[in-house]
Parts: structure tokens; C-alpha cells; sequence
């Protein structure tokens, strides 16, 4: 008999298609298309993959990535560690200021560093928390002094724990900042209507505004892959982030467009409550059962079935094309007698649990395949389709029992983990708590020797494959793809559109 999933399967490429249109824009107009409606626009607040594709063109960070992974200036010119890396000093470019007209100097950068570790909003708290104090040793000089060495600190102020916000805005505004944001980035923010558009112009200020050549950029929230690509189809959007995998070869071969392949970083999987208010007796409680739960997915039907075969399965924090995978735990095999031994040896028979899962067809889509490939191990998994800013603000408050999310991964292994999952931890949705885990990443952070480091990382992994606060599924790429008349993009392995040197040719 074949297998429930396997019959499931086959029925889920067929669906409905409905578009949404986007008014006509004018020529120097980019309209981008999002897998969803960003959350808050305020970085320190700020917990979606989309919202980091808006804040990236709004806000600049003091440092950044390049299509290499390699960290580079942005607000810093340059950095500079002392002996015993504890303390991390950076020179500020003298040419940038914020959206308001005030300068982006050393007092800026404190302000945002000690909110970033202070205001209740923050999720930045546990990626800079190593961070005792911030001097102002100048205009343009910062001293950030540390309570221990941190290896990943550059990393984190490449993302959004190194966006930097207007003091002046953030004073008035406070946890509002997110309606109206002010940073210093090439883009300012015009306008935000939720679930339709978020507007940003061109800030002729931009110490670099020449690189960037369009004045208005327009964000439209599309869950439905298949409504995104025929927006950009119909000429309605100009690029669109994570196009479906099975439509790759299609758009590839039909010269109007480009497809712009990246491989990630990060990863997709299911969060459990742990212990938080919504947590689950059997599956929040036992860890077994999460490891029943493991063994019942076949994680290459789904790369298959979801992504015509591009997705890399996964069981870690780390892509297998990472330096800090850890071959001791290849990915199981589907294996339901072992899911079922585990599950007695758990004391149960059955299971029920929630699953909260974005509106977007791949994630859904997933679900459906966990849930009917779960189901014959014993546990009966309902998915529950819910917006993604609702089920981002329902996760952060621990009322779940399981969410299906992921990560869009960073270019130092300890962000793939301690935001996460370390005891506290702003973004550790599981209120999972291993003492044993935050003295191994503790210690990682402080190596500097990139061999030295896997070691403890090993460990770490090693207590997340028995624990399983977060089941990990997969680690996809990131497909864009755009009008063939715009040239230039070139994508990091975070994922993140970066619009430098992006135009349109006739």
C-alpha cells in the first residue's frame, strides 16, 4: 500500500491561482515581492526574513557582508581588536548621517548599542550580549568593551544588532519607532499600508547614492509563490524573492526574466514549546516523543515533493556545506518502527499537537507532508495556517506548541544557535533551557581558531540531536528572480537583497 504522505503528494501541486495586481509604477520605479508582510521595522524589534529585506535598504549597519560571506565596511571604515579581543574599537566613516538630517557618529552608535541591550522590545539582546559597556572616545571613534571575548560580535553588527537607528527619532518615537522609521540607509521610509505596500524614496543624502539607482522602491507581501511569480510574469513586480523550486526550470528557460540562485545559511524546522505557557504535555515535555516525531519524516520526500529535489535535507543548526556540520549525525532515515519504539519507551501511544505554520504555500505544503508522514507513528499534528507578524508575536510569548518557522542563517555558526536556543535568549520561542549548552557556546564564542571552535560546536550539537527543541528539516536555497532588463544583482549567502549597483537597462 503506498503511504498516505506519498498519496498526498501527488494532489499538492494542484491549487487555486489568485494574483493580486499592483498599480502601474513609473520607470525608476523597483517593485519587489515578498514571500510575506514584514513584521516590525524598528531592527531592534524586528524577527522576520522579510523585514530584514526592507531594513537592509533603510537602515545601514556598521558593518556588512559581500557575495562571499566576507564581513566589509559600511558605517565603520575600519575595526580594530585589542590583544586579548575584549575589546573592539571602530572608526566611523565621517560622511553619513540619518534620514533627519543628524549625524551618524560615536554618540549614535552608543545610543543604539546600550537600546539594543536595554528597551523591552529588543530581540538583539542575546546576539550582543556580551557587551559590558560602549565609550564614545570621539566624534567618529567607538570603543566597545566586552565581558568576554565574542568571535561572533562582527557577524551580529553585520545584521540587524548593527543597524543603526536616529537617536533623535528613537527618543521621540520609542517602541512606536517601528511607524516611523529613521535610520541612514540609502532609502527612506515614505509610507507603510500593512498587507498591501511598503514605500521607501531614495535619500539623496546617501554618503554612496550614486550606486543606487532607483528612487522609489515599492514592497508588496505575497505569501502565495505561485501569485509572486505571476505578478512578475504579468510585469506587476519587477523581482521577487523565493520563487518556488519547481518553477525554476521554467522561468530559466523563457529569456524575459533571470533566475538568481544563492545557497543559504540558515535552515527551516519545527520549534516545540518547551516551557513556555503553551507548551504541549507529551511533545513540549518529552523529549522522545520529539525524537518519535524526528524519525517519522522522510526530510527527501519533502525536498522532492516542495522543491523538486534543490532543498538539502538537514538535522542541524548548519547546511552540510558548512565547516561546522557535524557528519557524526547524518540525517535519519524515515524510520516509523523506531518513531513508534520511541514512543512507547515514552509512554504513549498517541499525540496531538497544534502546529502553527505561515500562510505561504511552501511551508504549507511541508506541513501537510509532516502531518500526514507523523500521523503513522501515532501523533495526530493539526496545522493551523496563521499570518506570519500573528504567529511571530504568539511564538515570542510562548502560546504554542509548535511553530513551523526557520532561520535565514548568519555568517558565524554561533548565530545559527545562541539567538535561538540559549537560556533567555530574546528569540528562544521554545523557552528552552540547557545550562550544559550555554557553557559550551559560552566558551565557543571566545576561540578564536576555527578548528578549536567546531570542537565545542559538536558538543552543542550533540545536546540539540537528543533534546530536539527544534526539529530541523531543511536547509533551501535562495532563488530570486527578476526582469531581464534588471542587471547588476548580487546576492549574499544570507539572503538579503542588497540594491547597490542594481539598475534598469532599456
Amino acid at each position: 500500500m503506498k503511504p498516505i504522505y506519498l498519496a498526498l503528494a501527488a494532489s499538492l501541486a494542484l491549487g487555486v491561482l489568485a494574483a493580486t495586481v499592483a498599480p502601474a509604477a513609473a520607470q525608476n520605479t523597483l517593485r519587489i515581492g515578498l514571500q510575506d508582510d514584514p513584521d516590525t521595522l524598528d531592527p531592534v524589534s524586528n524577527w522576520s526574513f522579510v523585514g530584514r529585506h526592507v531594513l537592509q535598504s533603510l537602515c545601514d549597519k556598521i558593518v556588512d557582508i559581500d557575495e562571499n560571506g566576507q564581513i566589509i565596511p559600511m558605517l565603520a571604515a575600519s575595526w580594530e581588536w585589542n590583544a586579548d579581543s575584549t575589546a573592539l574599537t571602530l572608526k566611523l566613516r565621517p560622511d553619513a548621517v540619518f534620514h533627519d538630517g543628524t549625524k551618524v557618529d560615536a554618540a549614535a552608535i552608543k545610543y543604539n548599542l546600550d537600546r539594543e541591550l536595554t528597551i523591552k522590545i529588543s530581540r538583539r539582546k542575546a546576539e550582543i550580549s556580551a557587551i559590558s559597556s560602549v565609550d564614545v572616545v570621539d566624534p567618529l571613534t567607538v570603543k566597545i568593551n566586552l565581558k568576554e571575548p565574542s568571535v561572533p560580535l562582527l557577524a551580529a553588527l553585520s545584521d540587524r544588532a548593527g543597524m543603526m537607528i536616529s537617536p533623535k527619532a528613537g527618543e521621540a518615537l520609542g517602541e512606536k519607532f517601528t511607524d516611523a522609521p529613521v535610520c541612514s540607509g540609502p532609502y527612506k521610509f515614505v509610507e507603510r499600508v500593512t498587507q498591501d505596500r511598503i514605500v521607501l524614496d531614495k535619500f539623496p543624502q546617501y554618503y554612496a547614492a550614486d550606486k543606487f539607482h532607483f528612487d522609489r522602491l515599492v514592497y508588496r507581501g505575497m505569501p502565495d509563490s505561485n501569485v509572486r511569480l505571476l505578478n512578475l510574469r504579468s510585469g506587476q513586480l519587477d523581482l521577487i524573492e523565493r520563487m518556488a523550486a519547481t518553477d525554476v526550470k521554467a522561468v530559466k528557460a523563457d529569456k524575459g526574466f533571470t533566475v538568481v540562485p544563492v545557497v543559504g545559511l540558515g535552515y527551516y524546522g519545527i520549534t516545540f514549546d518547551i516551557n513556555g505557557e503553551g507548551a504541549d504535555l507529551d511533545a513540549g515535555k518529552k523529549e522522545l516523543v520529539r525524537q518519535a516525531f524526528s524519525l517519522a519524516i522522510d526530510r527527501e520526500a519533502i525536498s522532492n515533493v516542495v522543491f523538486d529535489g534543490q532543498a538539502s535535507i538537514g538535522n542541524q543548526p548548519f547546511p552540510p556545506t558548512s565547516p561546522y556540520y557535524d557528519k557524526k549525525f547524518p540525517v535519519p532515515p524515515r524510520d516509523v518502527a523506531a518513531a513508534k519504539k520511541k514512543m512507547a519507551e515514552a509512554g504513549v501511544k498517541s499525540v496531538n499537537l497544534e502546529l502553527l505554520v505561515p500562510t505561504d504555500a511552501e511551508r504549507q505544503q511541508v506541513a501537510q507532508l509532516v502531518q500526514a508522514m507523523v500521523a503513522e507513528a501515532g501523533i495526530t499534528m493539526t496545522i493551523k495556517p496563521t499570518e506570519l507578524m500573528t504567529l511571530l508575536d504568539i511564538a515570542r510569548q510562548g502560546k504554542f506548541e509548535a511553530h513551523l518557522v526557520g532561520w535565514s542563517g548568519r555568517v558565524d555558526p554561533d548565530l545559527n544557535i545562541t539567538p535561538m536556543l540559549a537560556c533567555g535568549a530574546s528569540g528562544n520561542d521554545a523557552k528552552y533551557c540547557n545550562k550544559d549548552l550555554d557553557g559550551i557556546l559560552t566558551k565557543a564564542r571566545s576561540i578564536g581558531d576555527a578548528n578549536a571552535r567546531k570542537v565545542e560546536y559538536d558538543k552543542a550539537n550533540a545536546i540539540l540531536q537528543k533534546d530536539l527543541p527544534i526539529v530541523y528539516l531543511y536547509h533551501s536555497q535562495w532563488i530570486f528572480a527578476h526582469n531581464a532588463k534588471i542587471t547588476g544583482m548580487k546576492p549574499a549567502p544570507d539572503g538579503i537583497i542588497r540594491l547597490s549597483g542594481v539598475k534598469r537597462t532599456n
